[in-house]
């Protein structure tokens, strides 16, 4: 039986899965006893735990099949005194995302954080492995460790870029510092593909759900919208300007988000922004791929202090 600390698992707690786990064939690819860590929590009405495995396997478990591992040592060995991975200490930034980063924020508007972590070295060296990242929808937040962040960063994906840029931080270490001082050597053209690509096939399926349930995600499409403007803006002032500043666009950008546009307007203004999208990408100083050598650099100097602040 689970322990009644299982009421509240958190992301980065190591877990005994009290039941055989299974593959996509319905074999068995660990059985029951197996340790692992969780790597996402549920929210809202979803049920299942997400549990990451040594040998990279993920599954989703509900939460009386789940032991945690610290809870479950000292009742077998009576050891109180064990140490466990507790991630907050692991954390080196974290900031706000989402519609309060763009100012467009209501008083319903949920609170996104975002943020890196960086992982142990034993992490590392375990059989375990290091989680890439950690989710916990219940608290909106999700932290994913350095080299996935820096990974992701030199792809130019719109959320990573945004978390570098956003105007809303809550914690900075001196190792975050040193990134956001470098934040501008992962900008390059790579923009236009990640963000205008992106923005345009979520587009066609936000049209494709018209035709055939007839509603619309009205803020979802604002937030396309948003990301076809910050991404134009990127290319042309060489840095990503997070929060809508204009009264005029951030009025016209909620009227999307409340449905008081109509569809073909919307859509109209989308054909728009793609074309000085592609405007901004061949008049931009950006070039054409991000520094790779600075990220590296950063990710050698994290990873060594890492690990002779640990020796």
């Amino acid at each position: 039986m689970p322990s009644p600390q299982n009421a509240q698992i958190h992301t980065g707690t190591q877990v005994v899965v009290n039941a055989p786990i299974l593959g996509a064939s319905g074999l068995s690819v660990h059985p029951k006893g197996a340790v692992g860590i969780v790597t996402r929590t549920p929210a809202g009405t979803e049920t299942l735990y997400r549990v990451r495995f040594p040998d990279g396997f993920e599954a989703p478990f509900p939460a009386e099949c789940l032991d945690v591992l610290k809870a479950f040592k000292e009742r077998l060995y009576g050891d109180s005194t064990s140490g466990g991975f507790e991630l907050e200490t692991h954390i080196i930034y974290r900031c706000i995302t989402g519609s309060r980063a763009y100012g467009l924020d209501t008083e319903a508007s949920d609170t996104d954080l975002r943020g890196i972590y960086v992982a142990p070295s034993r992490m590392h060296w375990s059989l375990y492995g290091a989680p890439e990242q950690f989710e916990d929808n219940a608290a909106q937040t999700c932290y994913w460790e350095v080299q996935k962040f820096v990974v992701m960063a030199l792809k130019a994906n719109p959320n990573i870029l945004e978390c570098l840029y956003s105007p809303l931080v809550e914690k900075c270490t001196p190792a975050a510092q040193a990134l956001l001082n470098i934040r501008e050597k992962f900008l390059s053209r790579m923009i236009f593909q990640t963000f205008n690509g992106y923005a345009l096939s979520q587009f066609k399926k936000l049209e494709q759900d018209r035709r055939n349930t007839g509603e619309l995600r009205w803020k979802h499409a604002m937030h396309l919208i948003r990301l076809l403007v910050t991404g134009a803006a990127t290319l042309r002032e060489q840095r990503v300007p997070v929060r809508i500043e204009s009264p005029q666009l951030r009025e016209k950008l909620l009227a999307v988000k409340h449905g008081e546009i109509p569809w073909p307007e919307v859509d109209t203004w989308r054909r728009e922004l793609h074309n000085d999208f592609e405007e901004a990408c061949t008049s931009s100083s950006l070039p054409e791929r991000p520094d790779y050598a600075a990220a590296n650099e950063f990710l050698i100097t994290t990873r060594h202090n890492q690990a002779t602040h640990q020796s």
